[in-house]
């Protein structure tokens, strides 16, 4: 080979590195993202469950207009 040949090949290596760090980091950011949505949708049902089970117990932050 050739030194413009390893030259190139180190270049490509190079970019493969500091992309395979990028996606990396995408997959980490995503997956807290996957564990904050998780936690909230869990969170979300045992509301449900809550009010399903204690349908006279109203939420305090939902009120029904004064017209219905």
């Amino acid at each position: 080979m050739n030194e413009n040949r390893i030259i190139e090949l180190e270049i490509k290596v190079a970019y493969q590195e500091d992309l395979l760090q990028d996606l990396n980091r995408i997959v980490i950011e995503q997956q807290a993202q996957l564990d904050r949505l998780d936690k909230m949708s869990q969170l979300l049902i045992e509301h449900i469950r809550t009010l399903q089970t204690h349908p006279g117990v109203e939420d305090e932050g939902v009120q029904i207009p004064p017209h219905y």
